[in-house]
């Protein structure tokens, strides 16, 4: 997650100096895409384990009194 966070502070740096770009040297940007990759592939294992559960409905239809 290390270089999630420099990007984060990298960014927030460049905010407060108001500056227009963001430039990666190739090693920050190798480790930036490996660490979302491997986020998005945890996530999308944690999403695979989890059971499909159909959703239940209940209706229930009262008619009142006729006379």
């Amino acid at each position: 997650m290390i270089h999630i966070k420099r990007f984060i502070d990298k960014i927030s740096y460049m905010e407060g100096k108001q500056g227009k770009d963001v430039v990666l040297p190739i090693v920050d940007a190798k480790g930036l895409r490996d660490e979302l990759v491997k986020l998005l592939a945890d996530n999308y294992e944690l999403k695979q384990d989890q059971p499909i559960v159909d959703p239940v409905f209940q209706v229930e239809v009262k008619g009142g009194t006729f006379k």
